[in-house]
């Protein structure tokens, strides 16, 4: 049986390649919407549905850094809300903030989006919105997975204390 940070740490980073492709399905819709098309709506979706998919992935992957190393998820109204910035948090004794608070601000977009995604009609999903979203996405990811793989890192350095 694999040690927990251990088994952490592999998902985290094999996570990375769903998220990864989640942004490129994005970015790549996007362009064709951006040429105007006639099924401009249908591309304008994709972007919509792989936004929502990067967010929640990501979340999933917050969700679990905090149920087996925090000890507890947030509760609440607004506990996906909570669960992001307690993200960008040290927890002095307990492990160093997952991602950089500027890193969660810019993620909060992204959470909004998704809220947004789930509680509206496609045909209620306005472009310009969108192009701000998809236009900071590239930069936002590169930043995001270089953070997820210094905390992974972090998770196998702990490991290796425990051993």
């Amino acid at each position: 049986m694999k040690e927990p940070y251990i088994e952490l740490a592999e998902r985290i980073i094999g996570e990375l390649a769903d998220l990864e492709a989640s942004v490129q399905k994005s970015l790549k819709s996007w362009a064709t919407a951006k040429q105007g098309t006639r099924d401009q709506d249908v591309y304008l979706d994709s972007v919509a549905l792989n936004m929502h998919a990067f967010y929640s992935g990501l979340e999933k992957l917050f969700e679990l850094i905090a149920e087996h190393i925090d000890g507890s998820l947030p509760e609440g109204a607004v506990w996906h809300r909570d669960l992001l910035s307690r993200m960008a948090e040290d927890l002095p004794g307990i492990r160093p903030a997952v991602i950089s608070k500027e890193i969660a601000r810019e993620l909060d977009q992204y959470r909004r989006f998704r809220h947004l995604v789930r509680n509206v009609y496609a045909t209620n999903l306005k472009p310009e919105r969108i192009s701000n979203l998809v236009d900071k996405l590239s930069g936002t990811w590169s930043r995001l997975s270089a953070e997820l793989r210094a905390f992974s890192e972090f998770l196998r350095q702990l490991s290796e204390l425990r051993a």
